[in-house]
């Protein structure tokens, strides 16, 4: 599945999840989905993309180990089910979104845990998507300047 169609699908899921499970198995889908993007990026992506997509990659899978793994079956992942990354702009565009959601609702679950594990896990998954959205920016970042730098590209877009 192309990987801005998973991006919306999180999106979605995470603006739905009604209590602190539902929202942290979301918020661990959104980190992995991230950690895939950022593995295809580094393995088929623009070259000045790929240490960058490296340290997404990094930071993602830190943003995962902070929080307790959810039950899923296997072809809920949505990471797994990503196949395409057609535009890498528009990806990365996205995925930023994604990861300020993240922020902002592992900010309210932060506010309202009733435990300090709970508490602990939302401030450092935080910092992890925080990060993580600071190499989405990055990425962006590079993708402007190599447009800039391509003679007579005047409309902006490309897949890499």
């Amino acid at each position: 599945m192309d990987a801005v169609r998973l991006i919306l699908t999180s999106r979605r899921a995470l603006a739905r999840g009604a209590d602190t499970p539902e929202i942290m198995a979301e918020v661990w889908q959104a980190q992995a989905l991230a950690q895939a993007i950022g593995s295809r990026l580094a393995v088929s992506g623009p070259p000045e993309l790929r240490g960058e997509a490296l340290g997404l990659i990094e930071l993602a899978g830190r943003g995962c180990g902070a929080l307790d793994p959810p039950e899923l079956d296997p072809g809920d992942l949505r990471a797994a089910q990503l196949t395409e990354l057609d535009d890498a702009r528009e990806t990365l565009l996205c995925l930023g979104g994604l990861l300020g959601e993240v922020g902002m609702a592992l900010v309210g679950m932060a506010s309202a845990a009733a435990d300090e594990t709970t508490y602990w896990q939302c401030m450092e998954a935080i910092d992890a998507a925080d990060e993580s959205r600071d190499r989405v920016r990055e990425m962006l970042r590079k993708l402007a300047a190599r447009q800039e730098a391509v003679p007579g590209n005047g409309n902006g877009s490309s897949p890499f």
